[in-house]
């Protein structure tokens, strides 16, 4: 269990070194900033990975990983161990979407569990074709796998991601699971890392193209105006912020995810 747990922690490392070097190549001269933190209900840490540049308005690329002698939600109980990486950008044109990007590894004493996915969020200004890529590219990672993973987790997404005070989905979807466990842990986790190994296919030929996009301020306005949507989410229904708070983690991780600037 031990090494299982280290061969997760060791690829997540890995993977949020990957996607931190891909975003600074965008950027001239701003780099991610990294501010370690420790645990203070238990045992364990993570590592906030936070850029505020010229591309990237605002974006975090965190990783995790605490244990403890009480799982903080209702699904379970008794000792636990949770990891994960949580990613979220905010861009500073705005017809370059948000994406948000989560996977997570949890134990207790009784079950285990992978979850995850990734969502994008146009802010005011979608692009039909950047829709298509993003879910072809999921689609064809998980058809891999089976061919019935992808509607069941796009379909998660589609009621995962949805504003009921705003009765609209929060962006244009994606994939998104939880409590992921057939009882095939090698198959499990190689679909989970597969997912991963993807994410960069999805929104990078995205980012390119339209990070260089001119915009007026008009534009930018409507931008803040959706991110406002977004912080509403997070606040009031994600479950990684729920969580967060309430297995004591670090607040300024936990709120990564909210914007630099918002209007209502």
């Amino acid at each position: 269990m031990l090494n299982q747990r280290e061969n997760i922690v060791t690829y997540l490392k890995n993977l949020r070194n990957e996607i931190i070097s891909e975003f600074e190549k965008f950027e001239s001269e701003n780099r991610f900033q990294r501010t370690p933190w420790t645990y203070s209900q238990g045992d364990g840490g993570g590592e906030i990975s936070l850029l505020r540049g010229a591309v990237f308005e605002k974006a975090a690329v965190n990783w995790s990983g605490i244990s403890g002698s009480h799982f903080p939600m209702n699904d379970a109980s008794g000792p636990f161990f949770a990891t994960g990486i949580s990613l979220i950008t905010h861009m500073k044109n705005p017809h370059a979407p948000t994406v948000h990007f989560n996977l997570r590894y949890i134990e207790t004493d009784t079950k285990q569990w992978f979850g995850g996915g990734y969502d994008l969020t146009p802010m005011g200004f979608p692009y039909d074709e950047d829709t298509q890529h993003f879910h072809k590219t999921a689609q064809t990672c998980l058809d891999q796998f089976s061919t019935t993973l992808y509607p069941e987790f796009s379909k998660n997404a589609k009621e995962y991601f949805y504003i009921p005070h705003r009765k609209k989905e929060r962006g244009v979807g994606g994939i998104f699971f939880d409590h992921w466990n057939t009882g095939n842990f090698p198959n499990d986790c190689s679909m989970w890392q597969h997912i991963g190994n993807t994410f960069m296919d999805a929104v990078l030929p995205i980012y390119s193209l339209r990070t260089s996009q001119t915009y007026t301020d008009e534009q930018k306005q409507e931008q803040l105006k959706r991110r406002a949507h977004y912080v509403e989410f997070n606040l009031l229904y994600d479950r990684g912020t729920k969580f967060g708070f309430q297995s004591g983690g670090n607040p300024e991780a936990i709120l990564c995810s909210m914007p630099p600037l918002a209007a209502w």
